[in-house]
């Protein structure tokens, strides 16, 4: 038990690495104009380049994958990240360093996929979503620090030292999987026919557009975090540089919270989950202007936040159980898709309303969530027939779990 705890504690650092390495960029993005030569928005495809590959590639490299033994692929996977960041360190070409953030993001729904499925399998059904839940753990420590501290070490450092932070960190990961995730050769194998059947299923798509509208919620107001703020609190730089640090450590928080929640009552925490998205917003227009009742409502923000990972995840993963890995796969796609939806909205209000008007975006991307989970349950409960499940791999061991 405690050699499957570590496992499940390997897995959150690779997904810490992870995010660290994705998101880091962000907040580097001004250092890597500055030393590689390019414009500001040249520089920005550094992150948005990343995002768009694992929105098109995420659920077509999970099945190419499907066939591998998982703990190859994590480790592949992991250290395709770690081979990454040192090019980040060592490279002076912005080509090379572009080049390198499309390869990693092939591999980074690859590898979220299968952890997410490898934690759920090492331990007994009952505890699952605790453990998919410790997993999430580790993309909210890394927007907590992980992105925090590569922002530091570029501003007062170097922007080498930014990346090799990222690198140490995957490569921490890599050798802690070859050395506590078990051998997890692929048994019988669901076909990709088989797995991409998930999609014939109305509901599916239900599922999937409701994940979509909650990952555009939360980013169309959380993507512009600094610019409301700066225009509409008037907080300086180093305010919202404490209020994103409190965002994140909140999130921890949060993340585990509404993981005991799901694992009370999965539905009721799934529905509830935009209505409290709504609720945030109408809190954050009503005291965005009022300087410490924001500060206490970045808290209540942050804590609701962090939901969103694990609460989408589960209910997507309802609808793929008899195809985890291609059900975490398209999560991983579509949520950024949901982000990549939700930013460009929450840009246009900006520009042409003004940061204040954000919140509005925010409540109308959960208010179509919650429709489109409610049609979604309405379907379930009078459809009729329900889909055939696909043919369950047999149980066999790893490392004493069955799976």
């Amino acid at each position: 038990m405690r050699k499957t705890s570590l496992t499940v504690l390997v897995l959150a650092l690779g997904v810490f690495g992870i995010i660290t390495t994705e998101m880091g960029m962000v907040g580097v993005l001004p250092q890597v104009s500055a030393e590689l030569g390019v414009t500001p928005s040249a520089a920005g495809w550094l992150v948005g380049a990343f995002a768009l590959v694992i929105a098109v590639s995420g659920p077509f490299t999970t099945l190419l994958a499907s066939g591998i033994d998982r703990k190859k692929v994590l480790a592949a996977a992991i250290a395709v990240f770690a081979v990454s960041n040192v090019v980040y360190a060592l490279t002076t070409q912005y080509e090379v360093m572009l080049a390198f953030r499309v390869v990693p993001a092939l591999f980074h729904p690859v590898f979220f996929a299968v952890a997410l499925a490898t934690a759920a399998r090492l331990v007994p059904a009952e505890d699952a979503t605790r453990a998919t839940t410790t997993v999430f753990g580790g993309v909210t420590v890394g927007f907590a620090f992980g992105v925090p501290l590569t922002s530091y070490l570029a501003e007062h450092v170097s922007l080498a030292s930014a990346f090799w932070l990222g690198a140490l960190v995957n490569l921490i990961a890599f050798l802690g999987i070859l050395r506590f995730v078990p051998p997890m050769p692929v048994g019988q194998r669901v076909s990709h026919g088989a797995q991409l059947s998930v999609l014939k299923r109305p509901r599916m798509w239900l599922t999937i557009a409701s994940v979509v509208f909650v990952f555009a919620a939360m980013f169309s107001v959380y993507g512009y975090f600094a610019e409301y703020l700066g225009q509409v609190t008037h907080m300086d730089g180093t305010w919202v540089s404490a209020m994103l640090m409190a965002f994140g450590i909140v999130m921890i928080l949060g993340n585990f919270a509404f993981g005991g929640l799901l694992q009370r009552d999965l539905i009721r925490t799934v529905v509830a989950y935009p209505v409290l998205c709504l609720l945030v917003y109408v809190l954050l227009y009503a005291v965005g202007h009022m300087f410490a009742p924001m500060v206490l409502a970045v808290l209540v923000w942050g804590a609701v936040h962090s939901g969103g990972l694990v609460v989408s995840q589960s209910w997507l993963g309802r609808d793929a159980v008899d195809a985890p890995e291609f059900g975490n796969s398209l999560f991983i796609s579509f949520s950024n898709l949901g982000i990549t939806v939700g930013t460009a909205v929450g840009g246009w209000v900006l520009a042409e309303y003004g940061a204040r008007q954000l919140a509005w975006a925010g409540m109308g991307f959960a208010v179509a969530a919650l429709i489109t989970m409610a049609l979604r349950l309405g379907l379930e409960r009078t459809g009729g027939k329900r889909q055939k499940p696909l043919p369950a791999p047999k149980a066999r061991t790893l490392g004493g779990a069955r799976t």
